[in-house]
C-alpha cells in the first residue's frame, strides 16, 4: 500500500545561470527522487554557456523555462513558482544537489502548521567530496513559531536556498518577489518572509550538498569590503519587505531590529573598519557596532561559550587599535588569513562548544 504523502505533489525549481557543469547532477538529483509525484522545472535565465542543451537533453522529463533576458536570482525564482504546480516548493540551486530521500523526509516531518522546513547539507567542493556539515552542527536551528525572533533582529537561524522547502499557501502571499531588491540572494526573502505564515520544521539529517567553488556569488573572491557591503544592503531590502509584509498583517518591527542581529553587525562592522569611506551607515562607529554585537552575541541562541567567544570577538574589534583590530576581523571572516595557530585552536573551540 502507498502512503497518504506520496498523492502530494512536489517541486523542484532548479534556477541556473551559467552553470552548464554542475546542471545535469542537480537535474539528476531532482528527477532520482524516491517520492511518487515530483516535477522539475528548470529556469535558464538567459545564460551563455551551454546550459540550454544540458535542459533540453531531458526531454519531457521536466519543465523548461528559458528566459530570454537574464534578470538574475529573483527573477527566476518568479518565473519557475508561476509555472509550478506541486504544493510543496524546493528550490534548488544549480550547482547543488539533493539526496534521493530529500523530499520524502521532508514530507515525514511535515504537517498543516508548516510554512517552511529547513535541514543541512553537506559542504562539498568541486568534486562533490564532503568537507563539512552546513550549518554547523553545533549551530542549532531556530523552529516552530520564529516571528517574534524575527522581528525582533530581523534573522533567525535558518540555511541557503538548497536546504529549504516551503508550503505553496506560504508563498503565494509573498510572491513574486521584487526583482531588482533580489537579483541575488531571492533565498534571503523567502526565509524571512514565509514564516510570517507558519511554522518552521527543522530537520538536523543532511539531505543533499552545498557545493562550495569559485564562482559561488557568497564568496566573492575573499573580497572583504565588498562582500560585507552586499550583505548588508541584502539585510537592509530584507528588513524593508519583511517590515512592510508584517505591517499588511498588522505586525510591527522595531526599526533597529538590525542592531538585534549578530550576524548583520558583522559584516557592518567589517565594512565600516576594512573601507569606511565606502561605508554606507555615516552614524556607525567600530566601538557602537561592537558592543552592539557583543550584546547581541549572549542573547544568541547557542551555547554559553560560543557566545561568550562571540561577545569577546566584537568587543576586541572595537576597543583594539585599528591595525589589530582589522586583523582579529579577518581572521573570523576570511579563513585564509588566520594563523596556522589559530586555525587548529577554532577547531578545538568548536569541539568543545558542539
Amino acid at each position: 500500500m502507498h502512503s497518504p504523502l506520496d498523492r502530494i505533489p512536489v517541486s523542484i525549481i532548479i534556477p541556473n545561470y551559467n552553470y552548464e557543469q554542475f546542471l545535469g547532477r542537480a537535474i539528476d538529483s531532482a528527477l532520482e527522487q524516491d517520492h511518487r509525484n515530483v516535477e522539475v522545472v528548470v529556469v535558464d535565465d538567459a545564460s551563455t554557456d551551454a546550459s540550454v542543451a544540458v535542459i533540453e537533453s531531458y526531454g519531457d522529463k521536466i519543465r523548461p523555462c528559458l528566459r530570454r533576458r537574464n534578470g538574475g536570482h529573483g527573477a527566476a525564482f518568479n518565473t519557475g513558482f508561476e509555472a509550478s504546480t506541486g504544493e510543496i516548493i524546493l528550490f534548488l540551486d544549480a550547482d547543488d544537489y539533493l539526496y534521493p530521500n530529500a523530499v520524502s523526509e521532508i514530507l515525514d516531518e511535515w504537517d498543516t502548521d508548516v510554512a517552511q522546513a529547513q535541514f543541512r547539507l553537506h559542504l562539498v567542493d568541486e568534486d562533490q567530496e564532503i568537507k563539512d556539515v552546513f550549518p554547523p552542527p553545533e549551530q542549532p536551528f531556530d523552529s516552530g513559531d520564529v516571528v517574534p525572533e524575527l522581528l525582533r533582529k530581523g534573522r533567525y537561524r535558518t540555511t541557503v536556498t538548497s536546504g529549504l522547502a516551503f508550503d505553496r499557501e506560504a508563498l503565494e502571499p509573498i510572491m513574486p518577489m521584487p526583482e531588482s531588491d533580489f537579483r541575488q540572494g531571492a533565498d534571503g526573502y523567502l526565509a524571512t518572509l514565509a514564516p510570517l505564515h507558519g511554522e518552521v520544521k527543522s530537520i538536523d539529517t543532511c539531505l543533499g550538498a552545498y557545493r562550495i567553488h569559485g564562482s559561488n556569488h557568497s564568496v566573492f573572491d575573499e573580497k572583504l569590503a565588498e562582500r560585507a557591503r552586499w550583505r548588508m544592503q541584502h539585510d537592509f531590502r530584507r528588513l524593508e519587505a519583511l517590515s512592510d509584509r508584517a505591517a499588511e498583517i498588522g505586525l510591527t518591527m522595531p526599526p533597529d531590529a538590525g542592531l538585534h542581529d549578530p550576524v548583520h553587525l558583522e559584516e557592518r562592522l567589517a565594512s565600516l573598519c576594512v573601507d569606511e569611506p565606502q561605508h554606507p551607515v555615516e552614524t556607525d562607529s567600530r566601538l557602537g557596532l561592537a558592543r552592539a554585537g557583543a550584546a547581541a552575541s549572549l542573547e544568541m541562541n547557542a551555547s554559553w561559550r560560543r557566545r561568550a567567544a562571540l561577545a569577546a570577538w566584537f568587543l576586541s574589534i572595537g576597543i583594539l587599535p585599528r591595525r589589530m583590530g582589522n586583523a582579529v576581523l579577518a581572521w573570523k571572516l576570511v579563513a585564509s588569513s588566520r594563523p596556522a595557530v589559530l586555525t587548529r585552536l577554532s577547531k578545538t573551540i568548536r569541539r568543545v562548544t558542539n
